[in-house]
């Protein structure tokens, strides 16, 4: 089975867990009044799963079509290859999802939101700079102030010393 294929059904198993959770257990908890409302917390990930299990399903079963005249692959990954592939750039994102992740609270968010935007964009090739710091400061501080304000979730945006 091609790589896609796995990966559509590892999508698909995590798909069904999330929508365990989201269709069984998510509003066990829900004071009655809540259980008449139209709209409950479990709505959206209700939706999220079963789009999910739709593409899943999708990508699951439907065959690729052959690229000029050649004959399908099954989409293996060629060992003798795999420098070809990216996988530092790969490794290198997934380091930098888990730094950030520990940098929210000692940086704040829009300081660590901005660093992790900027350092990605670096790792995957971008180097215009002039560009990439003004994009990064306006898309952290935007999505500070949609959480924060229009949202009322309390998130620190600096650290905490200068707060």
């Amino acid at each position: 089975m091609a790589l896609d294929r796995w990966i559509a059904l590892a999508f698909i198993a995590l798909c069904c867990v999330y929508g365990y959770a989201a269709f069984f257990t998510m509003d066990d908890q829900l004071p009655p009044i809540l259980q008449r409302n139209p709209v409950w917390p479990s709505t959206f990930p209700k939706i999220l799963t079963v789009m999910g299990l739709v593409i899943g399903l999708i990508v699951l079963f439907t065959s690729k079509p052959p690229v000029d005249g050649a004959p399908a692959k099954d989409g293996a990954i060629d060992l003798s290859r795999l420098g070809d592939y990216h996988i530092g750039q790969a490794l290198g994102l997934l380091v930098l999802m888990v730094v950030y992740a520990l940098t929210l609270r000692p940086l704040g968010f829009n300081g660590s939101t901005v660093a992790f935007l900027v350092l990605g964009a670096v790792i995957l090739g971008e180097r215009r700079f002039h560009i990439l710091i003004p994009v990064a400061v306006v898309a952290a501080g935007s999505i500070w102030y949609l959480v924060q304000e229009v949202l009322g979730i309390f998130l620190r945006p600096w650290p905490g010393m200068f707060m």
